[in-house]
């Protein structure tokens, strides 16, 4: 048996003894004692640690809750940034589908202008746009405004259109020969002419005063087609004689087409002339080349529309860009209102008697 360790004289009588007494008689006895405050520790100890194990047990539902909210959080506000992109590019779609029926309308309303229909009492015009909801308030809150606002003037565009475009039809339909007789596309292709010109008050090139300018230049390559804008009947083709007048001389190579009792349309500075009088034409049909006859300083088409004015019967110029229906220009607002509020054109040189008949 083995004998017991033996104790400091400070440390009293032990609190709590335990003996180890192994299976093997050779060997003694061990024996562990445990004084009071060590027994207090140790209790104290492990009241600590089952503490922390019970608080750690009844926070880790709530840190798990947490990790998971903050995981769904962090995946809505990537999904909540995808889709805001996408409303974005959406918006700048709708953007350009603005300016499409923007560009339609006024395409719209270059043909009320050339069939001389009163658009002031078109069904078509004017109305009351429709309002945008409001949209949630967000950050893309701004953003989803604008969606709404561009999303409502698109469908009121488009209810104007629609009706514009039945008020036309039924014109056609009822006026076929004047839509036949209406000149409503470009002489030249689009591809095939640069504008240097325009209608209206400029500075001549030859005298550098200002003069009235009864048509549009269209520079283009010599020997370049002149189509036929719409059908007619060739009223002048040639070099009109200097000797009968100056002004008409200097158009040089001349094809003048009657279209019905409304239009007369004139091709200055042509090159090869392809009709002669008396000659019937169609919409499309080669009538001239492009070239550099008379007053001119380089191949171009100088083109004019002449629409008779129902007040005295004269055929007085006219803007053709107005006519022109196949080809879109830079300005055409700008060219829309002036067309309505130009005043009549003043000092031209009144059409010879020749091409009025």
């Amino acid at each position: 048996m083995g004998t017991p360790p033996s104790r400091s004289p400070g440390e009293g009588k032990p609190f709590l003894e335990v003996q180890y007494h192994p299976s093997d008689i050779r060997k003694g006895v061990r024996y562990l004692f445990l004084y009071r405050k060590q027994v207090a520790w140790t209790v104290l100890s492990l009241l600590a640690w089952l503490t922390m194990v019970g608080f750690g047990v009844w926070v880790s539902p709530q840190v798990i809750s947490d990790r998971w909210h903050e995981a769904t959080y962090l995946d809505a506000m990537d999904e909540r940034s995808m889709h805001g992109e996408r409303l974005k590019i959406l918006v700048q779609r709708l953007g350009g589908l603005e300016e499409q029926t923007e560009g339609a309308r006024m395409e719209m309303a270059k043909i009320f202008l050339a069939y001389g229909l009163p658009e002031t009492e078109s069904r078509g015009k004017g109305g009351y746009p429709e309002q945008p909801e409001p949209g949630p308030q967000s950050i893309y809150a701004a953003t989803i405004r604008q969606g709404n606002g561009l999303n409502a003037k698109i469908t009121e565009e488009l209810a104007v259109l629609g009706t514009f475009m039945q008020e036309v039809r039924s014109f056609e339909q009822a006026n076929h020969d004047q839509v036949r007789q209406t000149p409503s596309i470009s002489p030249l292709q689009s591809s095939d002419f640069v504008l240097t010109s325009p209608y209206g008050t400029r500075t001549s090139p030859f005298t550098r005063e200002i003069d009235f300018h009864a048509g549009i230049d269209m520079a283009a390559p010599t020997g370049t087609p002149i189509l036929a804008p719409s059908d007619g009947i060739v009223a002048f083709a040639g070099r009109y004689p200097l000797r009968q007048n100056v002004g008409w001389w200097r158009y040089g190579n001349l094809v003048a087409l009657r279209h019905g009792e409304r239009f007369i349309t004139l091709y200055g500075h042509c090159d090869e002339i392809m009709v002669k009088g008396g000659d019937r034409v169609e919409q499309g049909d080669v009538i001239a080349t492009v070239g550099d006859t008379g007053w001119s300083t380089n191949p171009h088409l100088h083109y004019e529309i002449r629409r008779r004015d129902e007040a005295d019967q004269t055929f007085k110029p006219i803007d053709p860009r107005i006519y022109i229906l196949d080809h879109r220009w830079r300005d055409q607002e700008r060219l829309l209102i002036r067309a309505r509020r130009a005043p009549d054109a003043q000092d031209f040189e009144p059409l010879p008697r020749t091409m009025r008949r």
